[in-house]
């Protein structure tokens, strides 16, 4: 399989609605979609809440569900199912090596038992090797436009780029916002890092002019707001198709792991969230 979106299910209306995104994500930009289900190795092979087929037949059925659904939601898509056995963040974390992007709900059930954004969309955004999906709102009502967090670091040139990518697939425009938050107590304060240099504002349509020029047909508008940059982008989110962060950086966007923007981004967004993390930055 070449270039392939993974949707992570686990029967849960959360993982449902995170694979519905991927295929469609898929099917416009030409992909693969690769739809996996963990199953923990503690997990026993025969439960009750289920009548009386095993776990592994109960998995084998949803996936051959999800396989059918996707494909229902974008023709000639192709379509691959997989049940890999592992601790859940670890066994996705693996996904994003080969994967271009990695998709998966907010919270679930299932095979991601008891598990909430904190402790699986959390922590696979702070571990992967490349975009992670994070679907959450409604997002079927279509916006038309995608936003992404930018400060000039190498994590948000990044973001840019596949930001830029989705916007092309999708014929959206694309809005780059910069939150100029300056901490007023410390010039380095926990969680905010190093002042933002001066002028960077200024400096965005130059720095943009490359992505730009690889990518003619995407429309974009720069914005630039006096705030810190979660509650920013968690405001443009109600308006957006995707909101798409690195997951550090310098200035506003920046923390020692995963970002206290994507950190929060990720819990207060109204859209789906994008951390996307530069391939060569590997743990």
């Amino acid at each position: 399989m070449g270039r392939h979106v993974v949707a992570g299910v686990d029967g849960s209306d959360s993982a449902a609605l995170a694979l519905d995104w991927a295929a469609a994500d898929a099917g416009r930009r030409g992909l693969a979609l690769r739809v996996v289900y963990v199953r923990e190795p503690w997990a026993g092979e025969w439960v009750t809440s289920e009548g009386y087929d095993s776990l592994t037949v109960q998995v084998e059925r949803l996936l051959e569900r999800s396989a059918a659904r996707a494909r229902e939601r974008a023709r000639d898509l192709e379509v691959t199912t997989a049940m890999v056995t592992g601790a859940v963040v670890e066994r996705l974390r693996t996904e994003t090596e080969t994967a271009d992007t990695v998709v998966i709900g907010s919270r679930g059930l299932g095979g991601f038992a008891g598990l909430v954004l904190g402790s699986t969309g959390l922590g696979l955004a702070n571990q992967a090797h490349g975009p992670v999906v994070v679907v959450r709102g409604h997002y079927r009502v279509s916006h038309d436009e995608v936003v992404v967090g930018y400060d000039g670091s190498v994590d948000a040139e990044c973001a840019v780029e596949y930001a830029m990518e989705q916007a092309q697939a999708r014929g959206a425009r694309l809005r780059v916002l910069h939150a100029k938050h300056q901490p007023v107590s410390y010039p380095h304060p926990a969680g905010f890092g190093p002042v933002p240099p001066p002028g960077i504002e200024d400096e965005i349509p130059q720095r943009l002019r490359p992505w730009l020029d690889k990518y003619p047909r995407v429309r974009s508008v720069q914005t630039v707001v006096s705030k810190h940059p979660v509650p920013a982008l968690a405001a443009a989110s109600r308006t957006a198709d995707l909101v798409v962060v690195g997951t550090r950086g310098m200035s506003g966007f920046t923390s020692t792991m995963l970002g206290s923007v994507s950190h929060g981004v990720l819990h207060h967004a109204h859209c789906p969230v994008a951390v996307v993390r530069p391939r060569e930055a590997r743990s």
